[in-house]
């Protein structure tokens, strides 16, 4: 198999890697505007079965030139490329999954169905941890029911040791994170879509030692288009994500300030979206060269099984990998990309056509992958 990674920086990075564990995969152009450099973890690989390739993915037929002698494409650059992507993706006839993160897009590229149909090739958008492992995992607990009352996922990028005041390391794009604070979250209450606002909400969630107490509130995108597919027919959806307690409520003052507007204003003559001031200065803070994170994920889903009521769940507690020197949300994020980009080049995923991860990624083998990675995802009652 040849794969084509676009996006060298920590989860298309993890995603290359994971690709090359697989001795099938014979070659991973690794595409990037800046890839003079690899990460150490790759650098064995390097000029052998490893590419690394200068490419600008807004050059569409540089783009489609290298998709063309793929077997699939796996995009872990911001949404608001993917669909363009998708697009070239569906023309030149080649498989295409991506990181995803905006609902919106994942719309737009679901309009692409009758062309990646005709082509016979998938479109999986959202195939990362959350959106992505998170709706996996709860379609695994839907279709295990009759019946749906309510879906609850729970998961959040965490440092092993929190620091004040935020107690937060980046773990991947600061941009990314902002983004998901500052739009509105979909969720079904009652049986029918609603917004809240982003980091309202906050509830406190019990977690096995060491990870302890965290907090859980409203961010966006995880649900991605599951509260559309699934209105009037689940009483409650939602999606939260999982932090350190306190990490709302300074959040949510620096939002309420206008600190995290995208809309510039006036400084001394200058013109300057106060979004990037905040992320120049609490970048520099918020990263951890060499600090140890760790994912923590619940998913549960209560319905009615032959009558009977049942609860069915997953959890997850990933660590960073140290001797590899790879995060625990590159291993989350990167690797499901890599393993759903594999699914599609083997033809695991049918039929042809646009689809999400709930729709159309089998389940079981997707966490039976995991645990070949070390990423143990079990079963609570």
């Amino acid at each position: 198999m040849r794969m084509l990674v676009l996006g060298a920086g920590l989860q298309g990075s993890a995603c290359a890697y994971d690709l090359l564990q697989n001795a099938e995969v014979t070659e991973v152009r690794l595409c990037d505007l800046h890839v003079q450099h690899v990460a150490d973890f790759l650098a064995p690989y390097s000029g052998e079965r490893l590419i690394p390739t200068v490419l600008d993915v807004r050059d569409r037929d540089g783009v489609s030139a290298l998709m063309r002698e793929s077997d699939a494409v796996m995009s872990a650059i911001p949404y608001y490329f993917n669909l363009d992507l998708a697009t070239h993706a569906a023309e030149a006839g080649v498989h295409f999954c991506d990181l995803g993160g905006n609902t919106e897009i994942v719309f737009a590229q679901k309009k692409l169905d009758g062309r990646a149909r005709e082509r016979g090739v998938t479109i999986v958008p959202d195939c990362g941890l959350a959106p992505g492992m998170v709706n996996i995992l709860a379609q695994h607990g839907i279709d295990q029911m009759d019946s749906v009352d309510d879906v609850r996922i729970f998961v959040g990028g965490l440092p092993q040791n929190p620091e004040p005041p935020l107690n937060y390391q980046i773990v991947y794009s600061l941009e990314g994170v902002l983004d998901y604070y500052t739009t509105v979250s979909w969720v079904i209450r009652d049986g029918k879509r609603a917004q809240v606002a982003a980091l309202s909400e906050a509830e406190p969630v019990q977690f096995d030692a060491p990870v302890g107490e965290l907090e859980a509130f409203h961010t966006a995108g995880g649900l991605s288009t599951m509260a559309s597919r699934y209105e009037g027919k689940i009483r409650t959806m939602e999606y939260k994500t999982l932090r350190y307690p306190g990490h709302a409520r300074i959040m949510e003052a620096i939002r309420d300030l206008g600190l995290l507007e995208l809309e510039p204003v006036d400084v001394k003559g200058v013109k300057v979206a106060p979004r990037d001031v905040a992320v120049a200065a609490m970048a520099p803070r918020l990263t951890k060269p060499g600090g140890r994170d760790l994912v923590v994920l619940r998913v549960t889903v209560k319905g009615k099984k032959n009558g009977q009521p049942k609860t069915v769940g997953w959890e997850l507690i990933d660590h960073y990998d140290e001797e590899r020197g790879i995060s625990a949300m590159m291993r989350a994020t990167g690797y499901s990309l890599s393993i759903t980009g594999q699914m599609q080049a083997r033809g695991e995923i049918q039929p042809p056509g646009v689809h999400t991860p709930d729709e159309c990624v089998p389940p079981a083998k997707y966490i039976a992958e995991l645990r070949k990675r070390g990423v143990e995802i079990s079963e609570i009652a």
